[in-house]
């Protein structure tokens, strides 16, 4: 069984690097790593989504070989939903399971109002709300110079997106969320029901939009649960 692994806005590989350790051992965790962070950082990001799914489907159909999960959190729910979708569209393999967490169901309008091409000091005062970039990076000026770009494009991928309507995906979806997420409510993420064909469950977790973090343990012992639950179908 692989897990791909797919990061919230700014974030890389990096937010996955204990997976492996902590997950089955018959699991293998491959973290996906943008362009526009890290080793990547001189690479443009990506500003919209369609183009950014259609690249990961081709970069990962190599890898597709063997039964296979998605997990996304808030940004990177939305590509593993698209990613999904398109392997659909170009009768490739398809996930098993897949496991969206901190975003809202993709046919539901968003909340928030956007923030990409807000002049710099606002779209920074924005940040500070999502709590997910540490108070030292924001006050460290050329350090935000560095990853303001790639936070911008980020935002631009999930602000620019568009909902089509389709079938819903084969595939069981679980829909994870924190119970102090301002930004995401139960009922949100319990619309991600409609867009699969096959078993739905919700869970959520102590903390706010990063309960990947602060929660961790606890996430990753559902998850676990959860591929242990398909490798026995599969």
């Amino acid at each position: 069984m692989r897990l791909f692994c797919f990061p919230y806005a700014g974030g890389g590989a990096s937010i996955f690097h204990t997976w492996p350790d902590k997950l089955l051992t018959a699991v293998e965790v491959y973290a996906v790593h943008l362009p526009g962070r890290g080793n990547r950082l001189i690479e443009p990001p990506f500003t919209q989504l369609a183009p950014l799914v259609q690249t990961l489907s081709e970069v990962l159909l190599p890898h597709l070989t063997t039964p296979f999960a998605f997990f996304g959190h808030s940004m990177g729910a939305l590509i593993s939903f698209e990613l999904a979708r398109q392997l659909r569209r170009q009768h490739g393999p398809s996930p098993v399971h897949l496991f969206v967490s901190g975003r809202e169901a993709p046919q539901l309008p968003s909340p928030e109002p956007p923030i990409h091409a807000l002049p710099e000091p606002q779209f920074v005062a924005e940040l500070q709300h999502f709590n997910g970039t540490p108070k030292e990076v924001l006050e460290h000026p050329d350090l935000m110079q560095l990853l303001i770009p790639t936070l911008r494009a980020d935002f631009a991928v999930c602000e620019t997106y568009t909902y089509t309507s389709d079938a819903p995906i084969d595939c069981s979806i679980s829909a994870f969320g924190g119970l102090q997420d301002h930004k995401v409510s139960r009922e949100q993420l319990e619309a991600w029901r409609d867009q699969s064909r096959a078993s739905f469950s919700l869970c959520m977790f102590p903390g706010d939009h990063f309960f990947l973090d602060t929660a961790e343990p606890l996430l990753l012992k559902t998850i676990a649960r959860e591929l242990q639950s398909v490798r026995m179908l599969v």
